[in-house]
Formats: C-alpha cells, structure tokens, sequence
C-alpha cells in the first residue's frame, strides 16, 4: 500500500486526533509555517492549524518584497537592517524559483519636491551605508544614474523635474506561495498541517499549563495534544491568548497597509520604483509584475500606506480614501492622469506591530518580532516582516525546546541554508521536450513551481483542456488548480484564484468572470456537487463586488 500523502488536509487531521505532539502551531502565515519547518528539521513532532487557508491573512496581502528596508536605516534599526538583509541572502539561496533580484530606483527631483538635490546629498549617504549593512551581498553595489537613464527607466515621469536617481537592488517575493511552500517543506519532515481548523479552546493539564488545544473541523472538534503551544497567529495574537485570560491588555497594534494593480502601460517601469507621499513625507513603490518577456511587463503595483486600524481583522477593506490617497501621490510622479477607472485590483493587509508606548505614527513603531512565554506556558512569536520569517520561526524554537527541558545549542536551527520544496535550479524559460508528453514549459512555470513546474505542465500535456489559461489574459494554466487541489491543500475557489494562483490581485473583475469555470475544474477533485459549486461562485463574485464597492472602484470591463 502506498504510503500517505504528507501534505493531506484529512490525513493531518486524523493524526491530529490521535498523535501527540511536541509543538502545535497555530497560525499558517509565514511566521507559523516557519516555526513548523524550524521545529520540524530539528526532529521535533509538529502539528500547524489555520482557522482560513494558508497564508489567508497578512502573509499573502504584502508588498512581496524580500528587502531590508532603507528608510529604518533612518530611524536607527541597523541591527534590523542588517539581519533583513542577511535573511534576504538566505532567501535568494533557499528558494530561488520564488524569489528574485529586483533593482530599485529612487529619482531625485531637480528643484522643488520631497526628495530634492539636499535629500539626494543625505541619500546618497545612505545607500553606502546600506550596501555597507548588507546590501552589496545581493552581488551589486548601488550606483548613481543619470537624468536620462533614471527617465528610461521611468518614462512617464516629467522629465523636467528630474535630476538624476540613485539605483540599489533587493529582491521579490510570492509571499503566498513562499507561506505555501514553506508548509510543504515542513509537512515534508513529518509536520501535520490543517487548514480551516480554528482553535476553539484551549487544553489545561492538571499542572495548569497549556498542553494542546480543541479545534473544529468540518464541524468536529479534535483534541490535539501537544506539550508546548505555539501562537504565531498575527494579527490574531491577542484573540487566540484572550481564550485563556480575555481581560489580558493587547499585545498587537496592527497596521493597515493597501496596494493597487495597474495596466503597467500607465507608468511603463522597467524597475521598481520608490515615489514620495507629500502630504505624509512618506514613499511608496512601484513593483512591475509578470513580465512579457521582451522587457515590457502586463502590471505594475503601487503601495503601501501605512495606517492604524481598529476594524474586523479578518476581511480589511480598500477603501475609496485609501485608493485616493496612493493615486494622489502616484500623479504627482508620474504624468498620465491614472482615475480609478484604471486600477484593476486592489489588497488590503494587517501588519502584525508589536504595541509600545506612545501613539505615534504606526509607520514609526519597530519591525523587530519578539517571542514571550505567558504564565500558561504558550508561547507566542510575532511582530518582524516578511523578509525576516525564518530568524523569528528559529527564535521561537529556540524558546520552544527550552520549554522542552532542552538546550537550544544542543539542538540548533537547521534551516539556515534548508532548500524548501521545488528549490534545486531549473530553466526559467519555455523550453520542450523534458516532460513525458514533450510539453513545451510556458515560461512562468519555473517561478512559480521550481522542479515541479515540469510536472505541472504534464498534466496540460495529458489535457488539452488544463493547456487552457485558467483566467483570460493572465498566464494560469487550467492545470495550475488542479494542481494546487491535489497537491498544494487548496479547498476552497478564493484559495485556488486568490493565493496558489494571483489572479485576483491582478485582474478582480476578469478573474470574478472566470470563476464559475474555475469551479467547474476543481469542483470534481474535492467532491462538489452543483449546489456546492454555485454557492463558492456566487460567496466568490459577492466577495469580489464588496471590495470593489468599498473602493470605490469601477467594473473594468474585461479585455
């Protein structure tokens, strides 16, 4: 008998109900699905559960950047611009099919503006010191360019206004497909993972400390038993601790930040971008997405603001301030007049800040992460970025195999040079011939499934009708849910079309057209009869209409 999936939704739950654990992770964002793979590769037992799907929250709604972060460097945190950018490496090493170089540009205007000649001077300063922290490990040190060159590189700027520009380099992520994969590589050393399983209670052992939790399940309960709980939940953190204790004083103080999507023909960036806000004296990017291949790209993003939120965590809205604030500071860079009419998507996210004193801005307050113990023994991992996932997991393990009766220089980090799933190099371009139908890889496969991109165009191969784009004018492939039904945890329509495919970040209304034949495809792989199917397209098209309504955002018109 072949052995059981190691990335099964059902077989982790059924584990769940009768293993015990060393650790239970609760949270699948990409600090959770770290501290599963970190405690994994030390040989600890592990469970991970999710209320959504991973990646759901915060980890699949960021400016998929892997970076350390320029404008800290002015606020003092060189140690956490340092450690940033040494993640950044190890990033570009472990997973090198989802994580790419990306040259940076800051313009620097001639006369009048925020970044002026006076702030280019201090700026310059600032990117040796940069290099100098970290930077120059990406291969490249920065460099000045000039007027010119700075204009080719963004010819919808005016030209009149700029004097030259200062170009450094970081590196972009898939922040969802990083999450994912990390859980893959995870469940790959034996950790049990489970999405839509959220922890309804906490368990108490006679000493009165935490030992596992009860989470529901396709309307079950399950009992998992575990000797130290882990709260990596974000945004999250004080619900999950407030089970326990729910007059506890708040540990989180998160922070919104929006992005929006755009025809790239309206700011035609060949690299990303950072424009000042005016109004805020801060800055926003300008990220170019899925590139054509001839040098053009389909998309560019611009975001992200940084605001306080005291609304719903689980669904925070784009709102019409919102949009007009990002197109405000986008029109005063560039010159082609982009309206509303214009943005094609748009994503709202939660920073999960630590809290601290004071009340100031929430674009002020630390990126470190911290990891505490409470008096119940749960140990909770939070705050930190993206960028910096896998130091905060190995920080929290660390503290978890103290709570074990262990020494953590007995028992280190082994995940500091750990390939994740897919990683080993592979042709970034269409090639033919390699597959066992002779399928020809379409040439976005690689950066999105490494070694496995090979078995994905396989299945397009086998079927003509997986060979078929997924959602007009984007670069899916039918075969990609199918996949990501069968072998990458995906129950759900938004799970498919929003996180193991991007399709709504990049085209809302086009993709909200297509899900119904979405539904049709991956409908039969999870056993969904008509009405079930209905129900996900109708939920899908409703969430869809209710962001863009939020927004402020017209119907566009699908090309």
């Amino acid at each position: 008998m072949a052995p059981p999936p190691v990335f099964d939704r059902a077989t982790s739950l059924r584990r769940m109900a009768t293993e015990p654990f060393d650790v239970l992770v609760v949270g699948g964002g990409i600090t959770g699905a770290g501290v599963a793979l970190d405690a994994a590769s030390r040989g600890l037992s592990v469970a991970l559960v999710d209320k959504g799907d991973l990646a759901s929250g915060t980890s699949s709604k960021s400016s998929k950047l892997a970076h350390g972060g320029l404008r800290y460097l002015q606020q003092g945190e060189f140690r956490l611009v340092y450690e940033a950018l040494h993640e950044r490496q190890r990033l570009l090493h472990n997973a090198p099919h989802l994580v790419e170089p990306l040259p940076f540009l800051i313009p620097i205007t001639a006369k009048g503006g925020v970044v002026n000649r006076k702030v280019g001077w201090a700026l310059g300063k600032a990117m040796w010191l940069y290099d100098l922290t970290g930077g120059a490990r990406i291969g490249k040190l920065h460099r000045r360019i000039s007027r010119d060159e700075t204009v080719a590189h963004l010819p919808t700027a005016s030209a009149g206004r700029v004097a030259y520009g200062y170009l450094y380099f970081d590196a972009q992520v898939d922040d969802a497909r990083l999450t994912l994969t990390v859980a893959r590589s995870a469940a790959a050393l034996g950790a049990a993972v489970a999405t839509y399983a959220p922890v309804v209670s906490l368990r108490r052992g006679a000493d009165g400390r935490v030992d596992g939790a009860r989470v529901r399940a396709d309307g079950v309960d399950v009992d998992v038993r575990a000797r130290v709980v882990v709260n990596a939940s974000g945004v999250w953190t004080d619900a999950l601790l407030g089970l326990d204790a729910p007059d506890r004083a708040p540990t989180m103080r998160p922070a919104k930040g929006v992005h929006l999507t755009l025809p790239w023909d309206k700011v035609r960036n060949d690299v990303a971008v950072v424009i000042p806000v005016r109004e805020d004296r801060r800055s926003l990017f300008l990220i170019p997405w899925l590139p054509r291949g001839d040098g053009t790209f389909a998309l560019t993003y611009v975001g992200t603001t940084d605001t306080d939120y005291d609304g719903p965590l689980d669904d925070p809205a784009c709102t019409a301030a919102d949009v007009a604030y990002v197109l405000r500071a986008l029109n005063a860079s560039v010159t082609t007049g982009v309206t509303e009419a214009d943005v094609v998507a748009s994503w709202a996210g939660l920073r999960p800040l630590v809290a601290g004193g004071g009340s100031g801005r929430t674009a002020d307050l630390s990126r470190r992460h911290l990891v505490a113990t409470d008096d119940h023994g749960v140990v909770t991992v939070t705050g930190g970025k993206l960028t910096t996932y896998r130091r905060m997991a190995a920080d929290g393990v660390d503290e978890v195999v103290r709570r074990l009766g262990g020494s953590p220089r007995r028992r280190r980090s082994a995940t500091a040079r750990r390939r994740l799933v897919g990683a080993p190099e592979v042709r970034r371009r269409s090639g033919g011939g390699d597959g066992p139908a002779a399928f020809a890889l379409p040439a976005h496969l690689p950066g999105r499934y490494g070694t496995e991109a090979i078995d994905v165009a396989a299945l397009a191969a086998a079927d003509a009708r997986l060979a078929e784009p997924l959602v007009p004018g984007l670069p899916y492939l039918a075969a990609e849910a199918v996949w990501a039904v069968r072998h990458e945890m995906a129950t759900t329509l938004a799970d498919v079309l929003d996180r193991r495919t991007r399709a709504r970040l990049q085209a809302r209304d086009a993709t909200a057209d297509a899900a119904l034949g979405a539904a049709r495809l991956i409908g039969p792989e999870l056993g969904w009869d008509g009405t079930r199917i209905e129900a996900e397209v109708e939920g899908y098209r409703a969430s869809v209409a209710r962001e863009r309504e939020d927004a402020g955002l017209p119907l566009v018109p699908h090309a």
